[in-house]
């Protein structure tokens, strides 16, 4: 089990583990519920965390929470892999199929 994952912002963490579970990474948080404590512990201590189960599936999870963590405006219209059906740059899925954005690397 790894980290790969910490903010103060305890939406973007719960956002990036469904990220992370729409590609069948199995994941957790860690701290959910410690922001209560920032004062009696420091406050980077209590930030949610979102730790990978599995090891081998760490490099993923970094590249598709640095690609979900991108400003939108870098992103291209873009045709789906599966389908073929042009995609517009805001969507990260394919409006016909459901097939996700391919990443970038």
């Amino acid at each position: 089990m790894r980290k790969v994952y910490t903010s103060s912002d305890a939406i973007m963490t719960g956002f990036l583990r469904g990220v992370l579970e729409d590609h069948a990474i199995r994941c957790l948080i860690k701290n959910e519920i410690l922001q209560g404590a920032t004062g009696e512990l420091p406050p980077q201590e209590t930030w949610p965390e979102i730790w990978v189960l599995e090891d081998r599936e760490y490099d993923l999870a970094r590249r598709l929470i640095e690609q979900a963590t991108l400003p939108a405006k870098i992103y291209e219209d873009w045709q789906c892999p599966a389908c073929g059906e042009m995609i517009e740059s805001q969507f990260s899925e394919c409006w016909k199929c459901n097939t996700s954005r391919p990443l970038i690397c």
